[in-house]
């Protein structure tokens, strides 16, 4: 039995990977500070003996005692929305946060693993982006806290794979969807799933032709732990190919949750990415590939946030 130490657990794609540790053997020490996870999104492992459960901003330091064989560093606002709040908050988890869970991982012996972005690549000027696009990327954008936070991250990982010998990986995250995400965190599903379940206008920021390549959690799970058990010092993207215009993924949240809510368009965000999409081929020599085409992982999240709401109500 591992002991895994994982910033972020109570996260949306936290909880997930607690749940997929805990369910090949692995003990779980999960912090949070609950800015933006959630206690519910945890709730069913309470009485989980592998599992704890630690309130703590990571930024501030990670205690923990014993034997630690992986540090996983989850922590960060994910969401455009949450992000641009508190910017400083997001540059402290890429820094002072990704210090701790490296000095943790020093310390105690353990592989360390940072959980970077697409957003590394900025709006790229290749598509699909491979790990060694170095991106193009604005330093002083309103997005910027994210992307040079991540970016500083991985930066850091590899001084300390080079100056302390650390086991390190980096799995480069892109546009992750799937159960527990928060309707209200404005990253584009939930809120389209919230307009098109409450009739509610689905809007969309410029023309809708920006395209993203969704990847069903499950899929970025399995991602994750296959390039924690067998990945080295490279980045590896984790996601889904398959370029889909923001346009098009709203219509089929419409068609598959039959919605009458129209679509409107609004004003572009600033330093919008205007394609992403992920090559993927580091991780297919891993071994893994993903496997939920995403109407199958539409429907599975549509199912999943309706019995949610039946449950509330």
């Amino acid at each position: 039995m591992a002991h895994i130490v994982l910033t972020g657990g109570a996260g949306f794609v936290g909880s997930h990977l607690c749940d997929a540790l805990l369910a090949r053997g692995d003990r779980v020490t999960a912090f949070d500070n609950f800015t933006t996870g959630s206690r519910a999104n945890v709730a069913h492992l309470a009485g989980n003996d592998a599992f704890r459960l630690v309130e703590q901003d990571v930024s501030l330091g990670i205690p923990v005692e014993g034997d630690v064989d992986a540090v996983l560093h989850f922590a960060s606002p994910a969401s455009p929305k949450h992000y641009l709040a508190d910017p400083i908050a997001t540059l402290r988890a890429g820094s002072y946060a990704t210090h701790h869970a490296l000095d943790l991982s020093r310390d105690r012996g353990a592989v360390f693993m940072m959980a970077s972005t697409s957003e590394v690549y900025g709006d790229p000027e290749i598509t699909p982006q491979p790990e060694s696009y170095w991106g193009n990327v604005s330093s002083i954008g309103p997005r910027s806290c994210y992307d040079e936070a991540k970016r500083y991250a991985e930066a850091a990982t590899m001084a300390y794979r080079r100056q302390h010998g650390l086991d390190t990986r980096i799995v480069r995250l892109f546009n992750t969807y799937g159960p527990r995400m928060d309707l209200d965190d404005g990253r584009a599903l939930p809120a389209f799933l919230k307009a098109a379940e409450e009739g509610g206008a689905i809007e969309i920021h410029g023309d809708g032709l920006q395209t993203r390549a969704f990847c069903y959690v499950d899929d970025t799970v399995e991602g994750i732990l296959t390039v924690l058990d067998k990945g080295d010092d490279h980045p590896v993207n984790v996601g889904r190919p398959g370029e889909m215009t923001i346009l098009d993924f709203a219509r089929l949240v419409l068609e598959l949750t039959e919605s009458d809510a129209e679509i409107t368009h609004v004003a572009p965000l600033e330093h919008d990415p205007k394609r992403r999409e992920p090559e993927i081929r580091r991780l297919e020599a891993l071994g893994w590939a993903p496997q939920v085409d995403v109407r199958e992982g539409l429907e599975r999240t549509v199912a999943w946030f309706r019995a949610r709401a039946q449950t509330a109500s």
